[in-house]
C-alpha cells in the first residue's frame, strides 16, 4: 500500500475521481503544507494550506505513474492559484509525499510532461510537512450530495494502462 496527497483544486472533485480508480484503497479530503499546525476550512485563507486529497492505492493493481497521469489529466497544470471557478492559494495544485523516491518519481513525471509543452507548468512538488483531514462534511461530499459543484467531468474517468 502506497499513499500521495494531491490538491488539484476543490478536492471534493479531486476525491470523488480517485475514489473510481481501479486500485485506490481509499481517499480522504484534507489540507496539507500550510503556515500553522492545524487549520479548518474557515480558516485555509490565513493558515495557507491547499485543499488535498489522501490517495492510498495498491501498487500491484495502480502504479505511481498510473496516478499521476489521472491526475495530470483532470488539473489545468499551468494555472497558478485557481481550478475551475476557484480561485485562491488554497486551489493550487501540488503533489505531495512523505517519500523522497516518490517525490523524485513525481519530478521526472513533471519534467516529462514540461517536454511537451510551452506553458510552464506550475504544480508545487513538495514534502508533506503538515497534513490534517477536513471535516466529516466534506468526506465523500458529492457521493452525499451528487449535483454538488465539481471542476472535474467526472463521467470521464481516464483509462490509462
Amino acid at each position: 500500500m502506497k499513499e500521495i496527497y494531491l490538491a488539484g483544486g476543490c478536492f471534493w472533485g479531486v476525491d470523488a475521481y480517485f475514489s473510481n480508480i481501479d486500485g485506490v484503497i481509499s481517499t480522504e479530503c484534507g489540507y496539507a503544507n500550510g503556515k500553522t499546525d492545524t487549520t479548518t476550512y474557515e480558516e485555509l485563507y490565513m493558515t495557507d494550506f491547499s485543499e488535498t486529497v489522501k490517495v492510498e492505492f495498491d501498487e500491484n493493481i495502480v502504479t505511481l505513474n498510473n496516478i499521476l497521469e489521472h491526475f495530470y489529466y483532470i488539473v489545468d497544470p499551468f494555472s497558478v492559484n485557481k481550478q475551475g471557478n476557484d480561485r485562491g492559494r488554497q486551489y493550487r495544485t501540488g503533489i505531495y509525499s512523505k517519500n523522497k523516491e516518490d517525490l523524485k518519481f513525481v519530478k521526472g513525471f513533471l519534467d516529462e510532461k514540461q517536454k511537451e509543452t510551452d506553458k510552464k507548468i506550475v504544480i508545487e512538488v513538495e514534502d508533506l510537512k503538515k497534513y490534517v483531514p477536513a471535516e466529516a462534511y466534506h468526506q465523500d461530499y458529492l457521493k452525499k450530495n451528487p449535483n454538488g459543484y465539481c471542476h472535474i467531468d467526472l463521467s470521464d474517468v481516464l483509462e490509462v494502462k
